[in-house]
C-alpha cells in the first residue's frame, strides 16, 4: 500500500471474517481465489468484547482474537507471496499484544512482515462509566489504518474501530483522499458495510435463497472493487458458491442500520442516496453515495457483567400440554419461593406440538424457565436441584432438553457517546513511531434535510386491487439484527419491484408492524424509508433487553425477527402473488 500519495487504479478489497468464529479457511480461500490488494477481517461484535474482556481478566496478555494468529500460520506466507495487505480488528482489547504476536509468528514461519497497529479506543480507565464496567471502547475510524498503510505496513491490527473503517481506511490510503472527501468516504463506508459480515453479502442468510435458486451451502466471501470516486462493484472470486445480486447487497445494506443517515467516525453516509444496479453475473455496482461530515461524538461500547443466569427447558409431550405446563411451573415456583427467590424468573411455552404426530419430537412442546440474579447461588443449585428432583414426581413423560447446570455469568451492553476530540487515535507504525491522527471537531452537516422521495402515489394507492391472505414473505425480503438492546428489521420489495414498494410504504406502518409482531406492541418503534433501495427500515427499541449477552429473548440477537415478520399473513394484492 506504500507508493504514490494518490492512485487512480481501483482498489480490490476482500473480506475473510464477519465475526469471531467465522469460517477458518476463508483467509486462505480469499488469498488463493483471485487477485486482491487487501484482505480485511472483522472479528468484533458486542458479545465478542465481553468475551475478550473476560479473557483479559484471566490473563492481561490476552484480549485479542487468537483465531487470527492460527490463520496466519499459512495465511501470512500466502499474503506475502501475492503482495496482499492484511487489515483486521482482531486486536480487540489488546492490539499491541496481537501485533507483537504477529511479529513473533513472522519470525517463526520465516515470512518477513512489517506489522503496525492502531490504539486509543480503550477508554476503560477514563472512569465515569458506572460500576462493574468490564470494557469501554470507542469506535474509531479509518485514519489510523490509513496512516499505518502509508507507513509501509504489510499487516495492520486494530482494536475497536467501526466495522466499515477497515475498508474506508484502506481506500483513503490508496487514493490519497482528504479527511473531508465526504462523498468518496461515504462510498467506501457503504462498501465496507456490505463486506463486513462476510458471506451475508453473497447469499448467506438471504431471504429469497430458495426462490432464486441460490446455492448457499458454501457461499464465497465478498470483495469490493473500489474506484477513486468512491463508487464500487461488489463481487466474489470466480467459482465460489452463493451469488452477488442487487437483492443480496440490499439485504446486507439494511443489516443493523437505522435511518437514512448512517453516522460513523469517518463520515455520515446517506443510505437514501445509494443506488444499486446489476453489472453482470455476481457483480453489483454501488454508486451515487453522498456523504456529510462525521458527527462530533464517538460511540463507546460498554460491557459489564450483569449477574448470573440459568435455564431449564422442560419437554411436554402429547396430550394435556397446558395442564402439564401448569403442574411443573407450580412445582418449580414453590421450590423457588422464599427470601432468595431469583431476581428475575421468566417462563415461556413454545407450542411446537402437533396433534396425532408420526414423530415423537413433533408431538412435543417446550416450556422454558430462565432465572437471573446478582448472586450465583440463587440461580445455581437452588434452581437445578429442584428441577432434577422432579424427574419422578411431576407430569407424565417428564424430561428436559439438557441436564440442569450451574449458573453462568451474563453480560450487559450499552452505548455511550463522548466528544470525538477527547479520544486519542494513534497509529503505531512498523518502525515503532507513533503518529497521532486524532480528528479535530467536525463541521456541521452541509445538508440537514433528507433526500427527496421519488414521485409516486401515497394514501389509497393500493385500493382497487383484489387481495388474498398470504405471508408477507411472498412479496418482501427482510434482514434483522441487534444493536444493543434494540433491533432493526429492514424490509425490501421482492425484485426491487416499485409497485410492491409503494404497497409496502402504504401498508406496513408502525401500527401494522406492532399488529404483526405483538412482542413489539408496547415498545417504541421508528420507521425509516429508503426509496432507492425500495425498502423500509424499522427500529424496535428495548426488544432485546440489555443486549445479546443478557440472553433476554429466545432469539437474543434478533437474527430471525425479520423471518418471523415474513411468515405473518396479511391481505396482499393478488397481482403481486402471481
Amino acid at each position: 500500500m506504500s507508493g504514490p500519495a494518490r492512485r487512480s487504479a481501483p482498489l480490490r478489497v476482500g473480506n475473510a471474517s464477519g465475526f469471531y468464529g467465522d469460517r477458518f479457511d476463508a483467509l486462505a480461500d480469499m488469498l488463493t481465489g483471485g487477485p486482491l490488494d487487501v484482505v480485511t477481517g472483522d472479528y468484533l461484535a458486542e458479545l465478542t468484547m465481553l468475551i475478550l474482556g473476560r479473557d483479559r481478566l484471566k490473563d492481561p496478555a490476552r484480549g485479542y482474537a487468537r483465531t487470527f494468529l492460527r490463520q496466519l500460520e499459512t495465511g501470512l506466507g500466502l499474503a506475502r507471496e501475492r503482495g496482499v495487505t492484511l487489515v483486521t480488528n482482531a486486536g480487540g482489547l489488546n492490539p499491541a499484544g496481537l501485533a507483537d504476536a504477529v511479529r513473533e509468528l513472522s519470525e517463526r514461519v520465516g515470512v518477513p512482515a512489517r506489522v503496525a497497529h492502531v490504539e486509543g479506543d480503550d477508554l476503560t480507565g477514563r472512569g465515569g462509566w458506572g460500576e462493574g464496567v468490564l470494557t469501554a471502547n470507542a469506535y474509531l475510524g479509518g485514519a489510523g489504518i490509513a496512516e499505518c498503510l502509508r507507513g509501509g505496513a504489510d499487516v495492520v491490527v486494530t482494536g475497536r474501530v467501526s466495522d466499515a473503517a477497515l475498508v474506508s481506511g484502506c481506500a483513503t490510503a490508496h487514493f490519497g483522499w482528504a479527511d473531508d472527501d465526504w462523498d468518496r468516504l461515504a462510498g467506501a463506508v457503504v462498501a465496507g458495510h456490505v463486506l463486513e459480515c462476510g458471506a451475508q453479502a453473497t447469499g448467506g442468510n438471504y431471504a429469497f435463497f430458495a426462490q432464486e435458486g441460490i446455492d448457499v451451502r458454501r457461499p464465497g466471501f465478498p470483495l469490493a472493487e473500489i474506484a477513486e470516486d468512491g463508487s464500487s462493484v461488489i463481487t466474489k472470486h470466480p467459482g465460489t458458491g452463493g451469488a452477488v445480486t442487487v437483492g443480496t447487497v440490499t439485504a446486507q445494506l439494511l443489516y443493523e442500520t437505522a435511518g437514512p443517515r448512517y453516522p460513523g467516525p469517518d463520515v455520515t453516509a446517506r443510505l437514501d442516496s445509494v443506488r444499486l444496479s446489476q453489472a453482470g453475473t455476481d457483480r453489483v455496482r454501488v454508486g451515487g453515495v453522498r456523504g456529510e461530515p462525521r458527527p462530533g461524538t464517538l460511540k463507546v461500547g460498554l460491557t459489564r457483567l450483569g449477574g448470573f443466569r440459568n435455564e431449564v427447558t422442560f419437554v411436554l409431550t402429547g396430550l394435556d400440554i397446558d395442564a402439564k405446563a401448569a403442574l411443573v411451573r407450580g412445582q418449580m415456583e414453590a421450590a423457588l419461593a422464599g427470601p432468595r427467590r431469583p431476581r428475575e424468573v421468566t417462563w415461556s411455552l413454545v407450542r411446537t406440538g402437533r396433534e396425532d404426530a408420526d414423530v415423537q419430537e413433533e408431538a412435543s412442546a417446550l416450556l422454558r424457565l430462565v432465572v437471573r440474579d446478582d448472586d450465583e447461588a440463587a440461580v445455581g443449585r437452588a434452581v437445578s436441584g429442584p428441577a432434577i428432583e422432579l424427574a419422578l414426581a411431576s407430569y407424565p413423560g417428564f424430561h428436559v432438553t439438557a441436564p440442569p447446570s450451574r449458573g453462568a455469568p451474563y453480560g450487559v451492553f450499552e452505548a455511550a457517546y463522548v466528544d470525538a476530540s477527547t479520544v486519542p487515535h494513534v497509529a503505531v507504525l512498523p518502525d515503532g513511531r507513533r503518529q497521532d491522527v486524532s480528528f479535530p471537531h467536525p463541521a456541521p452537516p452541509r445538508n440537514p434535510g433528507l433526500l427527496p422521495r421519488p414521485p409516486g402515489k401515497r394514501e389509497g394507492e393500493g385500493q382497487g386491487h383484489n387481495t388474498r391472505r398470504a405471508p408477507l414473505g411472498r412479496v418482501a425480503g427482510t434482514r434483522s439484527g441487534d444493536k444493543g438492546g434494540s433491533a432493526n428489521i429492514g424490509v425490501w420489495a421482492r425484485d426491487g419491484d416499485p409497485a410492491i414498494h409503494r404497497w409496502l410504504r402504504e401498508t406496513l406502518t408502525v401500527a401494522k408492524l406492532r399488529e404483526l409482531l405483538p412482542e413489539a406492541a408496547e415498545l417504541p418503534v421508528t420507521r425509516h424509508e429508503l426509496p432507492n433501495l425500495h425498502a423500509l427500515n424499522f427500529v424496535v427499541e428495548d426488544i432485546l433487553g440489555a443486549g445479546v449477552a443478557a440472553q433476554h429473548r429466545f432469539d437474543p440477537q434478533a437474527k430471525a425477527l425479520g423471518e418471523w415478520l415474513r411468515a405473518r399473513h396479511l391481505d396482499i394484492p393478488e397481482v403481486f402473488l402471481s
